[in-house]
């Protein structure tokens, strides 16, 4: 976050995930045998054991499956070998990570659906890319594997000056063929796992949500209205023999529903507040500053305004990291920015305290890292022991025309 202060306008925090190109490549072979020399030795001999294995078992499983498709175990059984397939997959990419140091992605898992019954099991597995791109590997390593190891035996016995050249040079070819045939198929598979991920994230953080919601009305406002209408009751039996008490329980009665009138107004915004809906994130913004306990300065620069769910989700995010800095940061001030930097909604809220907040500390903020990630967000914390403490949020922008 150091890195990218929003300040600069523009420029958009991101996570440094990717590993530097040429990380997973090994040092050119030189005519010392070095240990990456005897793992690709070692990787040749034993291409040939390996792709014998998986020939056999691609060539069994798809013949007995094709030729019993006729019947109702045929399909089945070419479903259920893609769990085979799926494995002699891993073992390849587990000897190319050892022995070739090829930094290779498992691919995502086969998803199916809750509630799927045999039909789409089937379905799902048949169309299982992973699987079939496995199978074609298997075919294609059997020629190479009885080539690679016949050549590495005879480099052993008579090239052995040249044998790192060679072995360089055969194992770039496993190397590329890891890479293109047992590697995740493209990003859109994994961004798609990523997603299924989230989606439980989100469900989770709505059902925790409602049981919030419920729990409030259960023990503010609807238990305030019950003890209201026992003592009515109680007044409305008194009313003729005692004048005077019956009017004083009613007018505490009346007092009791003023509380629960601002118990289900604050209980309403907290679900949506009503300002966001009419004039959006500048004035909804303004008035949730104004209720922190540190004065907060506020610039807002939106040309247009986003979706509500967008709004939305940048409403309750400043709402939880303004409480944060009331409860935790002892700060004497405090900003907040909220722009729109070409396709996202960027905001960051910065305080003068004393900092050291974690994500894993307690405060809430590992959960808006989820929310914000479960929508294609980031969530940048900066915060040294000390101080001071700037959090960054990034959203997608999407007009109001999308929803």
């Amino acid at each position: 976050m150091t890195e990218s202060s929003p300040s600069s306008r523009g420029a958009t925090p991101f996570a440094a995930t990717a590993v530097a190109d040429g990380g997973d490549r090994p040092a050119p072979p030189g005519a010392a045998f070095g240990g990456q020399t005897w793992r690709e030795v070692a990787h040749l001999l034993t291409n040939l054991p390996m792709a014998l294995a998986g020939f056999v078992y691609v060539t069994t499983w798809l013949l007995t499956g094709t030729a019993l498709s006729v019947t109702v175990i045929g399909l089945p059984l070419l479903a259920a070998g893609m769990a085979g397939a799926r494995l002699l997959g891993r073992w390849e990419r587990a000897r190319a990570r050892v022995l070739l140091r090829v930094r290779v992605e498992e691919p995502s898992p086969l998803r199916l659906r809750a509630r799927g019954g045999f039909f789409t099991w089937l379905w799902t597995h048949l169309r299982d890319p992973v699987g079939w791109r496995t199978a074609l590997y298997a075919f294609m390593r059997l020629p190479w594997g009885v080539a690679t190891f016949a050549v590495a035996l005879v480099s052993l016995l008579v090239l052995w000056p040249v044998l790192p050249w060679i072995a360089r040079g055969l194992t770039n070819a496993d190397r590329a063929m890891v890479r293109g045939l047992l590697s995740p198929s493209d990003e859109l598979e994994r961004r798609i796992a990523e997603l299924e991920s989230d989606r439980g994230i989100v469900v989770d953080t709505a059902a925790a949500d409602l049981r919030r919601i419920e729990r409030d009305l259960h023990d503010g406002a609807q238990a305030r209205l019950v003890a209201i209408a026992m003592d009515l009751g109680l007044a409305k039996e008194k009313l003729l023999d005692d004048p005077d008490t019956a009017a004083r329980m009613v007018d505490e009665a009346h007092g009791e529903v003023k509380l629960a009138l601002q118990e289900l107004r604050d209980l309403a915004r907290g679900i949506h507040p009503a300002i966001l809906t009419d004039r959006g994130l500048g004035p909804a913004l303004s008035a949730l500053a104004a209720r922190c306990t540190v004065p907060v300065t506020v610039t807002v620069e939106l040309p247009t305004r986003p979706a509500p769910a967008i709004e939305g989700i940048a409403y309750f995010t400043v709402s939880e990291l303004l409480q944060n800095i009331s409860k935790h940061s002892k700060a004497r001030s405090a900003s907040l920015e909220l722009w729109r930097s070409e396709q996202r909604l960027l905001l960051q809220v910065r305080d003068d305290g004393c900092g050291g907040a974690r994500l894993d500390g307690g405060s809430g903020l590992a959960g808006l890292a989820e929310r914000l990630g479960a929508v294609d967000g980031l969530f940048v914390l900066d915060s040294p022991v000390g101080g001071p403490t700037a959090v960054t949020a990034e959203l997608p922008w999407r007009d109001r025309t999308e929803g």
